[in-house]
């Protein structure tokens, strides 16, 4: 399915494959907060990680992948990507959909790219140039700029507002330690985007069931009351677009392209989640159109050569 990335003949191949992975994540955020009126955000990100290996696992046997070639250091990294990333960090990011709407929650996950310099720079040695100094100004301001906007939000409302902005920095943060970790272990073994997905999908679906065991969290109360061929038919559209192929997209773009780069892209979904909007009926605001711009022009200039 995805020659077309692994070819010499395809220019920008890493960052065709982030831009992809942006906009499926885009159009998918409106079906996660959709279904997380009916599903536990904990709930779905383990439902929506076992179908999704389930996925992954026929494709490496169709393309006849190899795994059973890692080293246990290897292992190890994607297992601590996949569980920070993917078991906490999207447990994370469902919340703060739950809290706040997809075009907000996206914006503040454009958080991602600036932490992942600073993490780049404090462990992989990557410095930081005036540009990119600048650039996380502007960024961490475009988004101050948004979700400061005072649309006569409830009193009462204040405290689930402020609880969906920690969740999503949460997410961003989570994101950002799960692309160093992926960009280490895809530029530097032999382990192909394919197999990275499906490791780190595993460990985070595990984390999942330990969390839940831990916690004690009572699972699958929606099954019996809630449960319709229509919610399954939204969860099987958002396991397929949302985590089967953009999970693969994203190890794509970090294997192909650089890390800063690669999440600079991945960081583009709210430009798309704009139109989807406007489609929906949701009126946007001026300030909110040109917050956007602003936070993903300061990305881009992170990564302007200075």
């Amino acid at each position: 399915m995805f020659s077309l990335f692994n070819t010499g003949s395809v220019v920008f191949t890493g960052e065709i494959a982030a831009l992809a992975a942006a906009f499926l994540w885009a159009f998918s955020s409106f079906l996660f907060s959709r279904l997380g009126n009916t599903i536990p955000p904990i709930e779905m990100n383990f439902l929506k990680g076992i179908l999704a290996i389930v996925l992954f696992a026929v494709t490496v046997f169709i393309i006849g992948d190899r795994l059973d070639n890692m080293s246990l250091q290897t292992l190890a990294v994607l297992s601590i990507s996949g569980a920070i990333g993917i078991g906490f960090g999207d447990t994370m990011y469902f919340e703060a959909l739950n809290l706040l709407a997809p075009r907000r929650t996206l914006l503040i996950t454009t958080l991602a790219p600036v932490f992942t310099a600073v993490l780049a720079w404090i462990f992989l040695g990557e410095l930081l140039n005036l540009l990119a100094v600048l650039g996380i100004i502007i960024t961490i301001g475009g988004i101050a700029w948004v979700i400061t906007e005072q649309k006569n939000t409830p009193e009462r409302d204040h405290h689930h507002l402020a609880r969906g902005i920690f969740y999503a920095f949460l997410a961003a943060l989570t994101q950002a330690v799960g692309a160093v970790l992926s960009r280490w272990v895809l530029t530097g073994t032999q382990t192909s985007a394919l197999s990275s997905a499906l490791v780190r999908l595993v460990a985070g679906v595990l984390f999942l069931v330990i969390w839940v065991a831990v916690k004690r969290i009572r699972v699958g109360q929606w099954v019996r009351t809630k449960s319709t061929p229509r919610l399954w038919g939204t969860v099987a559209v958002v396991v397929l677009l949302g985590t089967y192929l953009a999970i693969w997209l994203q190890q794509v773009a970090f294997q192909f392209t650089r890390v800063g780069i690669a999440q600079t892209l991945l960081a583009t979904s709210p430009l798309f989640v704009l139109p989807i909007s406007a489609l929906r009926g949701e009126k946007l605001s001026l300030r909110a159109i040109a917050g956007v711009f602003v936070a993903v022009a300061g990305i881009a200039l992170m990564f302007l050569p200075g």
